[in-house]
């Protein structure tokens, strides 16, 4: 694999009295794709959101977290792919870790499995070791340091199962790998419930939504995720598959980045591959 590990891109996405948020972004370069986590920073503590990928940009965007000299309260892994909990095991062991239940299971289960299949493709870039997330997750409402978190359980999307966070009181939605902003998009078997969520994003009161991939996005992103949704389920239709699909989608969307992404899912959509 082609991985050139760049200087990430580090934002203030949105600041409100005592709270700023900010988003960290791996690099576009390569096969890399622009993995996107975040820090809700509030008067006294920090809340993460996912971990990274490659353990360099783990380590960075603990650096980062770090230098903000605020405790880490909490970290959420928002679900279960790789590209989100692998860098918890170099970079955040010692961080109260959330998440559901069912992706607690899953890493488990297949935590180590999935470390050691993609040890021959990341080499030093894969964790030295997995950490289990210590604390199951529910949907509901928690309030950190003066901060409102809105917790949803979202199935059968990008992933079957996994969580978006809300700031009402900042119009800000965490919805991670429901959106992905200016990148091409994993794609599962669950399109169409996938672009009810878009549908009910368009018409929520949020206005700042924070992808897995890629830059802070607005609802004209969302529009943009929802298209790519509609065309690639009549390519599907149409029997379009595997290598014939990626051309068709590359040239439907030529500016979209990290063409990469096909090769990871393209198997498992078409042919099956298990998804660890």
């Amino acid at each position: 694999m082609n991985i050139p590990i760049t200087n990430p891109i580090k934002i203030v996405v949105k600041q409100s009295g005592q709270v700023k948020i900010h988003t960290f972004i791996s690099s576009y370069e390569g096969d890399n794709i622009a993995n996107a986590t975040h820090i809700i920073e509030s008067e006294n503590v920090l809340v993460l959101i996912d971990g990274q990928f490659l353990s360099p940009y783990a380590k960075k965007f603990r650096e980062y977290a770090d230098s903000l000299k605020k405790p880490i309260e909490r970290l959420y892994l928002s679900h279960r792919h790789p590209d989100h909990w692998f860098g918890l095991g170099d970079a955040f062991a010692d961080v109260e870790i959330y998440t559901l239940p069912e992706t607690i299971e899953f890493l488990k289960e297949h935590g180590e499995e999935s470390r050691e299949d993609h040890m021959g493709k990341l080499g030093d870039l894969a964790p030295e070791k997995v950490v289990i997330p210590q604390h199951a997750v529910y949907p509901g409402v928690e309030i950190i340091d003066g901060v409102k978190y809105v917790i949803e359980r979202i199935i059968d999307t990008e992933i079957d199962y996994g969580i978006t966070l809300k700031l009402p009181d900042l119009g800000v939605f965490i919805a991670q790998d429901l959106i992905y902003s200016g990148t091409h998009l994993y794609l599962t078997k669950y399109l169409d419930h996938w672009m009810e969520q878009y549908e009910d994003m368009l018409i929520s009161d949020y206005e700042l939504f924070l992808p897995g991939h890629g830059a802070p996005a607005d609802k004209k992103e969302v529009t943009e995720n929802l298209k790519y949704l509609i065309a690639a389920k009549q390519a599907i239709a149409d029997g379009l598959k595997n290598e014939a699909f990626k051309e068709f989608m590359l040239h439907k969307f030529p500016t979209r980045q990290c063409p990469a992404i096909f090769d990871i899912y393209l198997p498992r959509l078409f042919d099956g591959a298990s998804e660890y």
